[in-house]
């Protein structure tokens, strides 16, 4: 029986692992398949406090993952199958067996959603992002595009006005899904072109390895062309990583865990940390505050549970 496992390893799950840690609960970390989370595809992050010449996102990582360690963290690579509550307990499967805790700190994070053309997972921190709060500032004055034509691809359109030169919105149909006040934000902008009706078909990388183009198709015409642009920012929505909670953890439509008076679930014992309960900050700062905050509410609750 541990006494909290934490599923995930992104800058949420090994935050909470270093303060449950410290606090000699000796945690059990589960990696999950996609270890590190979102950060193991970005080159550079620049925004997370303490590195003012910012830091590689896979090294930023190994140093949070060494740091847990120290202090006494427990690692495996599995990934979670299933979750049920037992008489006061939890059981996550993992691999073909079930582990046992009195406590669990879930923040398996959320995936991007991509658009699956070749060579995309190569060109991911290399020209190809999903997250312009995260890039954009490495690309200015050069001409970039957004791929969506939602609430998020408006949002990220209008941020990346700070920096480039010009901002193409691609989008597969003439009108966009955003709401008014997002669309007519990004719409009116001088530096934002909209491309209706379009899909792209294809990232054209230089020699070396770094975006310079994509290929556009109209979807009516089947006409392709080539759209010079240093970065595709892609902007189609992330899918929470909650497939074993559902049904079992309250979530909202879409799939996020809800918290509830800071990183509470309805379970008692469990808690919500990061992307996984987050569709709106969706930052590796955002998401480390919330692990730490976590990890000590899950020492809070076992120190109640024992008196």
């Amino acid at each position: 029986m541990e006494k909290v496992i934490i599923a995930g390893t992104g800058c949420a799950g090994l935050t909470a692992a270093i303060y449950t840690a410290r606090a000699s609960l000796n945690p059990l970390v589960l990696e999950g398949r996609e270890p590190g989370g979102q950060l193991t595809t970005t080159t550079m992050v620049e925004n997370f406090p303490g590195f003012p010449d910012g830091i590689d996102g896979p090294q930023l990582i190994m140093n949070m993952h060494r740091q847990a360690e120290k202090f006494g963290a427990k690692f495996r690579y599995a990934e979670v199958l299933d979750f049920e509550a037992r008489n006061g307990h939890y059981r996550l499967k993992v691999d073909d067996e079930w582990v046992e805790s009195e406590s669990v700190i879930i923040a398996s994070g959320a995936s991007a959603k991509w658009l699956g053309l070749e060579n995309e997972p190569r060109l991911k921190g290399h020209g190809l992002t999903s997250c312009a709060t995260c890039d954009g500032a490495f690309y200015r004055n050069v001409p970039v595009c957004v791929i969506g034509g939602g609430d998020t691809a408006a949002e990220e359109a209008v941020f990346l006005t700070r920096f480039a030169s010009e901002v193409f919105l691609i989008h597969r149909r003439d009108t966009l899904r955003a709401t008014k006040i997002m669309a007519d934000r990004a719409l009116s902008h001088p530096k934002i072109k909209p491309i209706w009706n379009t899909i792209v078909t294809r990232y054209i990388a230089d020699q070396k390895g770094e975006i310079e183009a994509v290929e556009i198709q109209n979807v009516e015409t089947k006409k392709t062309s080539r759209l010079e642009v240093n970065c595709v920012f892609v902007a189609i929505g992330h899918s929470p990583n909650t497939a074993p909670f559902r049904g079992k953890i309250e979530m909202d439509p879409n799939g996020y865990l809800i918290q509830k008076q800071g990183t509470r679930t309805n379970l008692a014992g469990v808690f919500a940390a990061g992307d996984v309960a987050d569709p709106v900050y969706k930052q590796a700062v955002t998401a480390a505050g919330q692990g730490c905050a976590a990890a000590m509410e899950a020492e809070r609750y076992l120190s109640e549970r024992e008196h």
